[in-house]
């Protein structure tokens, strides 16, 4: 099979070339190998191979296949840049409460036949939360994410909220020192002022989701709803939070009661999973902009305006 990648995945790839000089040249080398890593994964594990899943992801290659024995199941392939042995430690930490199941247990690198290289309980990759009415999915999505906050694993492997966000915070001042008077400066400055003050005094440190939002909920046969597709962080419940109060954010800025829905589904959100609501407004404000600046480096023009649009309102 010539394991081709999807388009959805090139174009993301495409981007990390325009937003600093260490992605570029790590994602064509990976994508260089990905058609020998694949064959090397699928054979070392016996799998036989059904389809590229298309759109698939945007930082990996997913490919549905059977296992010797005619188990359904997922085979991910991703580059360093993704963190895939991050996810394959919170995913085995998890052990399929709330998240995938991760499948492989054998151990991480090269020689293991695990570079990047993840096999997980199969989903139903068409049909995520998403596709029901929106108070249903916010309703499932939440609890969902609720089972995910737990102790993280014993051994520093994760990066804490305050690392990963200070990277953020660096390319945030960059970029909007190289774009004044476009109109971003004041929102960038209010963002990173919520973070500096976010910082100061988290409330708890637990196992996070990192990048959760209504499509990386799936359906299952276990149980109805499960996560998929972390990017594992450790810090505050309300940074977890704060992605999936912007979710489905064309339709809220469509809607000529956005700001006030907005509002709500903070209040709402907060509420039900007991989360402090100004904390989840200060991280909604700042992923939202962290977001929105991004989108705008790396050509992404109309994500950026909608996004920097939703975070004025906060």
């Amino acid at each position: 099979m010539a394991f081709e990648p999807p388009r959805r995945l090139l174009r993301a790839l495409g981007e990390t070339r325009r937003s600093g000089p260490e992605g570029p040249d790590e994602a064509d080398e990976w994508l260089e190998r990905l058609p020998e890593l694949a064959r090397g994964a699928v054979a070392l594990r016996e799998l036989t191979v059904e389809r590229v899943q298309a759109p698939g992801g945007r930082s990996s290659l997913v490919v549905l296949v059977r296992r010797a024995d005619g188990t359904p199941a997922v085979l991910k392939l991703a580059p360093g840049r993704a963190r895939p042995e991050a996810e394959r430690v919170a995913l085995a930490h998890w052990d399929g409460r709330g998240a995938v199941r991760l499948l492989d247990a054998v151990g991480t690198g090269e020689a293991s036949g695990t570079d990047g290289v993840l096999l997980l309980e199969r989903l139903h990759p068409d049909v995520s939360v998403r596709s029901l009415p929106e108070a249903k999915a916010l309703l499932e999505a939440a609890g969902t994410l609720r089972r995910l906050w737990v102790e993280p694993p014993a051994d520093p492997v994760f990066e804490t909220v305050a690392e990963r966000t200070g990277r953020q915070a660096e390319a945030m001042r960059a970029t909007a020192a190289g774009e004044a008077g476009a109109g971003i400066g004041a929102l960038v400055d209010a963002a990173l002022a919520a973070r500096e003050e976010l910082l100061v005094q988290p409330p708890e440190a637990l196992l996070l989701h990192g990048t959760f939002r209504q499509s990386k909920v799936l359906a299952g046969e276990r149980v109805p709803w499960l996560a998929v597709g972390p990017d594992p962080v450790v810090g505050e419940c309300a940074f977890d939070l704060a992605r999936l109060v912007r979710d489905r954010v064309e339709d809220l800025i469509a809607s000529p009661s956005g700001p006030s829905i907005t509002r709500r589904r903070i209040k709402r959100l907060a509420e039900s999973l007991e989360v402090d609501q100004a904390r989840l407004r200060g991280w909604t404000l700042f992923r939202a902009v962290e977001s929105g600046v991004r989108a705008g480096r790396v050509g992404r023009p109309q994500d950026a305006e909608l996004l920097l649009e939703f975070a004025d309102w906060l």
